[in-house]
């Protein structure tokens, strides 16, 4: 009978596994990002496919509609963000005297404090931006090359929503020999679309909520500002920060210091109740992952793939705990560490 390895040589094996494997990932981020993303985007809406066969719909058209449905999203995506954007650019030299006005403001208070206008630029001139340009060109390629992942995504989401008609025939066959693996895969596949419904309808009630907010405030562009909340929710509790700036920024401008902390107060009232309050039990109910698990997740999945992995943070968490923990009955130990208390949960909710 073979000996068993010590467990310490298994623990030194499995971490050097693990370390080569996120470096690999990390190597060809540019690959498995999109393709994940894609994957992501098909499993949320692979159930209007479902339905459309049980109604009656052939396999063919089934097909058509979720592509049409896919697509039509993402370009109607793509063109509000697009036209908006183009507002942006066409409202900032509007307040071209009011950013001089700021200037002069902080030159005075500086001057209030002692801090003559001459040290300020005597501190600046000592900035190398010979060291920061290679991070502005890292910056410039990568907004290049978007163009290109965008093409690449799009062709994803093609072949894998065609793809879509046949997975029921392959978890089938993958049951006969690991019935265990197909679980694991079914609780990635549920849990994600739990996961991705619930935070867009919350997603949806931020946006409405922030863009009338700054629409009453004469913010300009509140719905540019409302889409970016609504996108920033996918990121776990750091998503508030990143759609909340540019809208301070801009009511800075448009009614100084105060309508910019208005602003922040709205935006942190509103990711209070809702993000940091309610949305946190229904998430954590639906991918049952504890809040520890989803920051650490947000800070290692954003290392490896970048922007998209921040996106992607919660979903391939799900996929990593399916592969590696729900399809090993030993590994019970690896989910009692990592899943949302329950009890506390309820508790939470009464």
């Amino acid at each position: 009978m073979t000996e068993a390895m010590p467990r310490a040589l298994v623990l030194l094996l499995g971490a050097a596994a693990t370390v080569i494997t996120v470096a690999g990932l990390k190597t060809i981020a540019w690959l498995a990002a999109p393709v994940l993303l894609a994957l992501v985007i098909v499993i949320a809406v692979s159930p209007v496919h479902q339905w459309l066969r049980r109604v009656g719909f052939p396999a063919w058209a089934a097909t058509l509609v979720l592509v049409v449905l896919v697509y039509g999203t993402l370009i109607t995506f793509a063109v509000v963000t697009f036209v908006s954007l183009a507002q942006l650019a066409a409202t900032l030299p509007r307040y071209a005297d009011r950013y001089n006005g700021l200037v002069v403001d902080v030159t005075r208070a500086l001057r209030s404090m002692g801090i003559a206008p001459e040290q300020v630029r005597d501190a600046l001139s000592t900035i190398d931006f010979g060291k920061i340009m290679p991070y502005i060109g890292a910056i410039i390629r990568n907004l290049t090359g978007l163009t290109t992942s965008l093409i690449f995504l799009l062709a994803l989401l093609l072949f894998l929503s065609v793809e879509a008609t046949g997975v029921d025939a392959r978890l089938s066959d993958i049951a006969a020999d690991r019935p265990q693996v197909t679980a694991a895969l079914l609780t990635f596949a549920r849990r994600t679309r739990s996961y991705l419904t619930v935070t867009t309808i919350f997603g949806l009630i931020i946006a409405v909520i922030d863009a009338i907010a700054l629409a009453l405030l004469g913010i300009p562009l509140a719905v540019l500002w409302g889409l970016l909340s609504f996108v920033t929710n996918y990121i776990p509790n750091i998503g508030f920060l990143m759609g909340v700036v540019p809208p301070a920024v801009l009511a800075l401008l448009v009614g100084g210091w105060q309508l910019m902390l208005v602003v922040i107060l709205i935006y942190w009232a509103v990711n209070f109740v809702v993000q940091s309050v309610i949305q946190p039990i229904y998430v954590g109910d639906s991918i049952g992952l504890s809040p520890v698990m989803t920051f650490v997740a947000l800070v290692f999945w954003a290392w490896v793939f970048g922007p998209l992995g921040a996106l992607l943070a919660i979903p391939m968490t799900v996929l990593v705990m399916a592969v590696l923990v729900d399809s090993d009955p030993r590994a019970g130990w690896a989910a009692a560490l990592t899943r949302r208390n329950k009890r506390s949960t309820r508790k939470d909710k009464l």
